[in-house]
């Protein structure tokens, strides 16, 4: 219900009290009525900060606070001087700097990995858009206040698709009967994406269309000449190269950061399955395993997967057999699977806990060893765990080597840095 708030959700993110222009105030009391509250991850230290701020409170002064958006302000200053120089300067309510453990929290809920980061809530405290310093550059008078995202099925249901006759038509019809769809964000002047385009170009004629895969060309290209040019190169449907908004809005939904990405979609309702649906394609490239369900244990050879995003398990057996391996991956997976099956009912993109297995001594195993100041893996050496904060300013755990690696000992690792019970070491 537009402007009810819910006191729990909001001081479960702020506390009871936050600090407003002439001193402390009531979270519940200052937050209550307001159909969106803005979260604004900032520092006075940070040049592109000084330079959103000023914008953002114009835009909040001119119509966004009238809209009912208030605007908490969240200091990465590093002294509580310059949090108070730089709260004055900004037309609304701030977390008190002594609060750094909650301000921790917040970055580490909301994955906030630079600043100036600005994330839109609802009254209750659910996300609306974690990219909302482009919804309100885009739309500062609020029009489409509060900026709630379209569904993927909102988007795609209205998306301009062309078939390689060039003739438009509709995509539910199109994908009727097929087990994934693939959304293919790729451009002609990316080289990776020239190099990645034949093979799944290969993979798609020899077996994955027969298969039951479809997929959807979504081009970054600067120019429609350059669009139609690579859509020739491939044996797909595309998205009308002037339909530029749904392309952002598949490219926001699908939380696109680089390409060549490849986002694997069911056709039955446009959820999406998994978005890391490259590497799911390059380790199967016969399909034995569409729609490439994401797996609730990860394999670091195939890709670091959320690893920057969300805490990660890790567990390292490079010099196990590979019957211990999968032995272990059948033993740990239902503890895996109770995090994303958790993420999915609360609706969340990622699982509070990943969990990811080292099977391979070469790549991001070696390189991530080294990162956690692990010695290279010996034809002796027992698995061990380990679990990698990156969201958590860098931070990492790790057992003493020699300790067993099983499903009791896992759940207690996990629970102990639940209970922030481990000792916390940091990522050079």
């Amino acid at each position: 219900m537009a402007g009810y708030s819910s006191p729990a959700g909001l001081e479960a993110l702020f506390g009871k009290e936050l600090q407003g222009k002439d001193g402390k105030v009531s979270t519940a009391e200052a937050l209550a009525g307001k159909e969106a509250i803005g979260i604004y991850f900032s520092a006075h230290w940070c040049p592109p900060c000084r330079g959103f701020t000023p914008k953002l409170a114009e835009w909040y002064n001119k119509d966004l606070k009238a809209k009912g958006l208030e605007v908490v302000f969240v200091s990465s200053d590093r002294d509580e001087a310059a949090f108070k120089e730089y709260a004055a300067e900004q037309p609304w309510l701030s977390l008190p700097y002594d609060k750094r453990d909650l301000k921790n929290s917040l970055s580490k809920k909301f994955k906030v990995q630079g600043i100036p980061s600005f994330v839109i809530v609802d009254a209750e405290g659910k996300t609306i858009t974690d990219d909302g310093r482009s919804a309100v550059s885009q739309d500062p008078k609020g029009e489409d206040f509060p900026w709630k995202a379209k569904t993927m099925k909102e988007i795609l249901s209205d998306a301009k698709v062309l078939a390689k006759d060039g003739k438009s038509v509709k995509l539910a019809d199109a994908v009727a009967g097929k087990k994934a769809l693939g959304l293919y964000f790729s451009a002609h002047w990316c080289p990776p994406c020239r190099g990645f385009t034949p093979q799944l170009a290969e993979w798609y004629k020899k077996d994955l269309k027969e298969k039951g895969l479809e997929i959807l060309f979504v081009s970054s290209d600067r120019e429609a000449a350059a669009f139609k040019s690579y859509w020739d190169e491939q044996p797909w449907m595309a998205l009308d190269f002037e339909d530029r908004k749904s392309k952002e809005q598949l490219s926001t939904a699908c939380k696109v950061e680089g390409i060549p990405s490849f986002v694997i979609v069911d056709p039955s309702d446009f959820s999406i399955i998994n978005k890391d649906g490259r590497s799911a394609i390059s380790s199967d490239p016969t399909g034995s395993e569409l729609p490439w369900l994401p797996k609730p244990i990860q394999q670091l050879k195939e890709g670091p997967g959320s690893i920057n995003e969300v805490a990660t398990v890790l567990i390292f057996c490079e010099s196990s057999s590979a019957e211990e391996q999968k032995a272990l991956e059948t033993a740990l997976t239902p503890l895996a699977k109770v995090y994303l099956d958790q993420a999915k009912a609360a609706g969340e993109d990622e699982p509070e806990l990943a969990f990811m297995m080292s099977t391979d001594k070469e790549g991001l195993s070696e390189r991530i060893r080294s990162m956690l100041q692990m010695p290279d893996p010996s034809t002796k050496e027992k698995p061990r765990m380990a679990i990698l904060d990156i969201p958590d300013e860098g931070g990492y755990y790790l057992v003493d080597e020699g300790t067993e690696v099983s499903k009791a000992s896992v759940e207690k690792f996990v629970a102990d840095y639940k209970s922030k019970a481990l000792p916390r070491k940091q990522l050079n």
